[in-house]
């Protein structure tokens, strides 16, 4: 018996592995998307109890351990220093073309306030998104950040889709959307930098496909697509940041990126995992600022802990496009573009029905 454990453990890690693969759309199909850094340690794990198994059943266990390992690795290892940059780092003397931007998924339960807006305060960013902000935040951070943040675009709500834009810099055309669910908000606008540039920001938080949120990921993903191919259909200077409820490396996330061509700053550098903040080994990012091919990276922070189930990001991007050819930008091909198109239909027609 104690031979068949590991075998039927690295089968099961083997079929999670595979399952996330499909395309299919359903919550716990899409779930085991998030763990692969879980599923791959464990993985070895089960290949090391092989060596104590018996034949034929320890062989079972070892291929099994070691095919869930390779197929895993080749997902998790671009968001690894171990692979190259996506976004190149940005050269000193670009302060007037650098933009930063502090996310934090503030938790709406949560009440304390106090710690972010120290975090603010001492990293003094150009624009401050909160995510599940609802009036109750809105109130400590009007009072907090209006003399130093001006600008703002506030969307409280109680349904865990509140969020608040405020920035130092001045707003361009700012607009609230409700692009697929007439719940879920977005915050779309112009940022103008102290160079006198414009850059576009768009801000997102779709609903995550989970048992007490939704049975499917259909909707997210649509968000997510529609907001790409607005990109792709305008490629001015581009930033998307928000808590997209996908990973960095799932299906929908990287169709997104070529759809998009938006580049991800944390590929070559590491994971950044923002969620969950109370459990060390159950984490994964879910909080992403992507950036079109017209920026540089100068710095890039998970910072600390705030109270909430997600830790806040930092990140300043520079405006350089002529840099731009200095990435390897990613491109969907036709079957992909068809794909969003039919992703984002069925969002719209399955969401208007009801």
């Amino acid at each position: 018996m104690l031979s068949i454990l590991p075998a039927m453990l690295a089968i099961a890690l083997l079929a999670a592995t595979l399952i996330a693969r499909s395309p299919l759309t359903w919550w716990w199909i899409r779930a085991c998307e998030f763990p692969r850094l879980q599923i791959a340690a464990l993985a070895v794990l089960t290949a090391l109890l092989a060596l104590a198994a018996e034949p034929p059943w320890s062989w079972l266990a070892l291929a099994a351990s070691l095919a869930t390992l390779g197929l895993q690795a080749a997902r998790i290892l671009p968001w690894t220093p171990l692979w190259p940059v996506q976004v190149q780092r940005a050269e000193p003397g670009q302060e007037p073309r650098c933009v930063t931007l502090l996310i934090a998924n503030v938790l709406t339960t949560n009440r304390n306030a106090e710690t972010l807006i120290r975090l603010i305060h001492e990293h003094r960013p150009d624009l401050v998104l909160t995510l599940e902000s609802d009036a109750w935040w809105q109130a400590r951070l009007d009072a907090a950040l209006g003399d130093g943040w001006p600008h703002a675009v506030r969307v409280p709500l109680d349904n865990l889709y509140g969020m608040h834009l405020y920035a130092r810099r001045r707003l361009v055309d700012p607009e609230v959307r409700w692009l697929i669910q007439e719940d879920i908000p977005s915050i779309h606008t112009g940022i103008t930098l102290p160079s006198g540039d414009v850059i576009r920001l768009h801000a997102l938080h779709p609903r995550p496909p989970a048992p007490n949120e939704s049975e499917e990921s259909l909707w997210r993903d649509a968000e997510l697509l529609l907001v790409g191919r607005a990109i792709h259909e305008d490629p001015v200077p581009t930033l998307v940041a928000g808590d997209l409820n996908d990973v960095a490396w799932s299906r929908t996330t990287r169709l997104f990126c070529r759809v998009s061509g938006m580049l991800d700053p944390r590929r070559g550098r590491g994971m950044f995992s923002t969620f969950h903040a109370d459990y060390p080994l159950l984490r994964w990012p879910l909080d992403h600022v992507f950036s079109s091919e017209h920026f540089t990276l100068a710095r890039l922070r998970r910072l600390p802990h705030i109270g909430s189930d997600h830790f806040p990001m930092l990140v300043t991007l520079c405006y350089r496009p002529s840099r731009a050819d200095e990435h390897e930008t990613p491109e969907a091909d036709r079957e992909e573009r068809r794909d969003a198109r039919e992703t984002i239909a069925e969002g719209r027609e399955r969401d208007q029905a009801g």
